[in-house]
C-alpha cells in the first residue's frame, strides 16, 4: 500500500494571501504594454481600465492623482504595476505608473493634454514674463551628466563670465524625472533670495525620451514658477508642453545660453561703435556750446555798454544842470548876489563878480 502525502487544506482568505505573498517575491513589479479599454474614472478619485492584447486582457487600479498624462481607448501604454489577486479571487493590475507607447499614442494624449492647458489659457502671450537683460543669479534643472548641460555652461561661460550658477541635478526622462525636476523648482522658488531666472534644459532624444516633459503636474509647477523661466529641451524641432508653457522657449540647451546671456564680444564692439559715434558729436555739441557763451556775453556785453552810455548822458545832464545853478555862473551874466535883511535901514551885502560891497536899504517896493 503506497503512502500518500496530505494535502494542504487552505482557507479562501489564506490562500489568496499566500498567491499574493508569492506573487510580492517572484513579480514585485511587472512593466506590460498593450492597449486600453473600458477606461473610467469613478467618483474622481479611483481610475478602472483594462489592459489588453489580440488575446488576453487584465483589469487594472490606480488613483486619479497617479494619471499624469491624458489616457484613452485604444492608446497603447506601458503600466508598471503590482500583480494581486483581489480579496474577491480577481487578478488584477495595480497601476504605479502609466505611459502612451509608440509615436502614435505619445502624440495623440499630447494634443489632449495640449488642448486641456491652452483652453486654460497656460500658453496665453500676456501671461508670459520678459527674463531680465542682465541676470547676475541663474537656476539651472538638468542632468549634470549629459551633454546638453555641459554646452549650456561653456556657451554661458564663453560669452559673458561671472553669472553665478546654482545647479539641481535631477533625471531628465523616465517616470520618476518629472517629480524630481518638480521638486527642484519648487526648492528654487522658496528660497529667501529667489534667482533671476529658472532654466530648464536636456539634450534630444526619442519622443519617448522627451514624453516627460509633457507631464502635467510639470507643466503646471512650469506655469506657477514666481521666477521668470527659460526651457530648452530637445532639438528645434522638438516641442514640449514644458517648452509652450515657460516664459521663454529656447530650441536647443545651447540656445537657452544664448538667449540668457549677451555675447561679451558683441557687447565690447557695439560699446567701441557708439563711443566713435558719440565723440563727433560730443565736439559738435561743445562747439555749439562755445558759441552760444561767445553769443551770450557778447550780448551782455553790449547791454552794459549801453548801460554805461545812459549813465554817462544821465550824468552830463545833470552836470548841464548843476552848472546852469552855479552862482558864480550868475555873476558872470552881470548879476549880483544880495545877503541881508531887506527892511529900510537895513545893511545889506551886495556880491558882483568883481566885488563885493556894503549898502544901506532906503527904500522897499513890495510887487
Amino acid at each position: 500500500m503506497v503512502e500518500t502525502q496530505p494535502r494542504l487544506i487552505f482557507g479562501v482568505s489564506d490562500f489568496i494571501a499566500i498567491v499574493n505573498q508569492t506573487l510580492d517575491y517572484a513579480y514585485p513589479v511587472v512593466e506590460i504594454e498593450g492597449e486600453v479599454s473600458s477606461f473610467k474614472v469613478n467618483q474622481g478619485k479611483y481610475v478602472f481600465f483594462d489592459i489588453k492584447d489580440s488575446q488576453s486582457s487584465i483589469g487594472c487600479f490606480m488613483s486619479v492623482w497617479q494619471l499624469r498624462l491624458p489616457i484613452e481607448d485604444g492608446m497603447k501604454v506601458i503600466v508598471s504595476a503590482t500583480p494581486k489577486l483581489t480579496q474577491w479571487g480577481k487578478f488584477s493590475l495595480t497601476i504605479k505608473t502609466i505611459r502612451p507607447s509608440g509615436e502614435g499614442a505619445l502624440k495623440k494624449s499630447f494634443d489632449i493634454l495640449k488642448a486641456k492647458l491652452d483652453q486654460e489659457g497656460l500658453f496665453a502671450i500676456d501671461r508670459k514674463r520678459q527674463l531680465p537683460s542682465s541676470p547676475q543669479h541663474v537656476a539651472v534643472i538638468s542632468s549634470t551628466e549629459a551633454a546638453g548641460y555641459a554646452d549650456f555652461v561653456k556657451i554661458l561661460n564663453d560669452r559673458w563670465g561671472g553669472v553665478r550658477v546654482d545647479v539641481a541635478h535631477v533625471q531628465v526622462q523616465g517616470a520618476s524625472a518629472p517629480d524630481q525636476i518638480i521638486r527642484a523648482i519648487n526648492y528654487f522658488n522658496q528660497q529667501q533670495v529667489i534667482p533671476d531666472v529658472l532654466v530648464i534644459i536636456r539634450g534630444g532624444g526619442s519622443a519617448d525620451d522627451l514624453s516627460a516633459f509633457n507631464d502635467e503636474p510639470l507643466v503646471r509647477a512650469i506655469a506657477a514658477s514666481r521666477i521668470p523661466t527659460l526651457v530648452g529641451v530637445g532639438h528645434e524641432t522638438d516641442e514640449s508642453l514644458a517648452d509652450m508653457v515657460a516664459d521663454v522657449r529656447a530650441a536647443t540647451p545651447s540656445n537657452a545660453a544664448q538667449i540668457l546671456v549677451s555675447d561679451k564680444n558683441d557687447a565690447i564692439k557695439s560699446i567701441r561703435t557708439k563711443t566713435g559715434s558719440l565723440l563727433p558729436r560730443i565736439l559738435q555739441i561743445i562747439d555749439r556750446q562755445q558759441q552760444i557763451v561767445t553769443d551770450l556775453v557778447y550780448g551782455a556785453v553790449k547791454q552794459m555798454d549801453r548801460a554805461v552810455d545812459d549813465q554817462v548822458k544821465n550824468l552830463l545832464s545833470i552836470r548841464s544842470i548843476l552848472t546852469q545853478l552855479d552862482p558864480n555862473m550868475v555873476l558872470r551874466r552881470g548879476y549880483a548876489l544880495i545877503r541881508g535883511d531887506t527892511k529900510p535901514g537895513e545893511v545889506i551885502e551886495v556880491e558882483t563878480l568883481k566885488i563885493i560891497l556894503k549898502a544901506e536899504v532906503k527904500n522897499v517896493t513890495i510887487k
